[in-house]
């Protein structure tokens, strides 16, 4: 067996077995096979495709890998989400404790932000003082104590993912949907999690842009997590617009805390309560959607919810002043207000321009290598559906770059489209699929 060969087939649209996905896998991850030939066969994917059994054999070879965890003894339901990623997306920081709260069990391992979209792990990191490295031993404590661990993927966890994705992402295979869905499922497998659900986002936003190639991306994952014995849950979300208000790491992070102490955005809202009312129904805890989003609700306004996120970002090293008194944070020496030069309804809000607006104003990276300003960012003040009057504030801008301040602004002005007749709020959730 050759990696050649291999390379080949695949180019030629031939099917691969097992043993020849292992091969590559496993000869890329211990350094046996160079970045030029795994380049390659990337490519032959992402042009020819896998089927549901390739897509399933790669999963298995990127999850053994690296260690497992296992969380076995650990009682109670350990049910994750994940989502595809999207613009001012700070579900996870609502969700997870709000889960923990509820009685399951959150291991939660998220990733970074890279170009317009953001990142679980930058958002808490936000939070001074907050670790997102935890040994495997600090994290199923965590997990058994408090009911919730939020952190990144680790140098023994799934490494094969960790090298490939970086590989991925300097070859433009990206947007592969074996490769999205292979890199997704062995991660969440390596959790030691008895469910998953997950929130696939389409649009300008999402890197999935129309709701064909979204369904696709479910379809894909449904099959590849029963191939390897995964219950999975997906929602297929609407990411033309931002979600919630604020865009950035820290505006990210103050959001999320007004939500768990429920005075967040409805969309927000929203999109949280119907991840976990997934979550308690995959668990067993709850049965009727209506009713488990109600106790959900709950949970959020009796501020218990709030209380759990307390406890995990004191148990991961954060400065808890900082949630008891959001205004203390260092923000950018520069606050700009984009006011509105139209009058009507806006029709359109570009989730993808806002997105690449913050990455310029210093909220975000273009290479991972890229330091971030946790403070700066977006914070809108209209989004589609909600009427304009000429001078209304859109926006208000922060940074420390005043050499991209009019840049930027331009930008999120022409983010902005307006119609004289009124406009519809797009639906945030499309469509839901299921396999137990």
């Amino acid at each position: 067996m050759n990696a050649i060969d291999i390379i080949a087939k695949k180019r030629d649209g031939k099917k691969l077995t097992a043993e020849e996905i292992d091969f590559l896998v496993y000869g890329y991850t211990s350094n046996q096979i160079p970045d030029y030939q795994m380049s390659a066969w990337l490519m032959a994917i992402y042009q020819q495709g896998m089927d549901a059994y390739e897509t399933a054999y790669m999963t298995k070879s990127m999850l053994f890998s690296g260690e497992r965890i296992n969380l076995s003894r650990i009682p109670g339901p350990k049910i994750d989400k994940h989502s595809t990623g999207g613009v001012g997306d700070k579900v996870s920081i609502v969700l997870a404790p709000l889960m923990a709260a509820a009685g399951l069990r959150v291991p939660m391992i998220s990733g970074r932000g890279l170009g317009h979209s953001g990142g679980t792990l930058d958002k808490l990191e936000a939070i001074p003082g907050f670790r997102t490295k935890l040994t495997a031993d600090e994290f199923y404590e965590q997990v058994e104590q408090i009911g919730v661990a939020m952190i990144g993927q680790t140098d023994h966890l799934v490494p094969a993912d960790k090298k490939i994705y970086a590989l991925r992402d300097a070859t433009a295979t990206i947007g592969s949907i074996p490769l999205i869905t292979s890199s997704i499922i062995s991660k969440k497998l390596a959790e030691g999690i008895d469910g998953l659900v997950l929130d696939v986002k389409m649009g300008r936003g999402a890197f999935m842009k129309s709701y064909a190639e979204a369904v696709e991306l479910a379809k894909s994952l449904i099959q590849t997590a029963a191939l390897n014995k995964l219950a999975i849950r997906v929602l297929i979300t609407n990411m033309d617009q931002p979600l919630g208000y604020a865009v950035g790491n820290w505006l990210e992070t103050r959001e999320a805390i007004m939500t768990l102490k429920g005075r967040g955005p409805a969309d927000v809202m929203i999109l949280t309560l119907a991840l976990g009312a997934n979550m308690l129904i995959m668990s067993g805890k709850a049965t009727d959607p209506q009713k488990a989003m109600e106790a959900l609700r709950k949970l959020i306004y009796s501020e218990k919810a709030y209380e759990k996120f307390a406890e995990m970002v004191v148990s991961q090293g954060g400065d808890i002043s900082y949630l008891l008194d959001p205004g203390k944070y260092p923000m950018p020496k520069i606050k700009y207000q984009i006011r509105s030069s139209e009058e009507g309804y806006v029709s359109g809000l570009d989730a993808l321009e806002i997105g690449r607006a913050v990455v310029k104003l210093g909220g975000g990276r273009n290479v991972i290598e890229d330091q971030i300003d946790f403070g700066a960012g977006i914070v809108l003040n209209k989004k589609i559906g909600d009427k304009v009057a000429k001078g209304d504030l859109l926006a208000l801008l922060y940074t420390d770059r005043d050499r991209v301040l009019s840049e930027v602004i331009e930008q999120v002005k022409n983010a902005f489209a307006f119609s004289p007749e009124k406009v519809e709020s797009p639906k945030l959730i499309l469509k839901a699929l299921a396999k137990m």
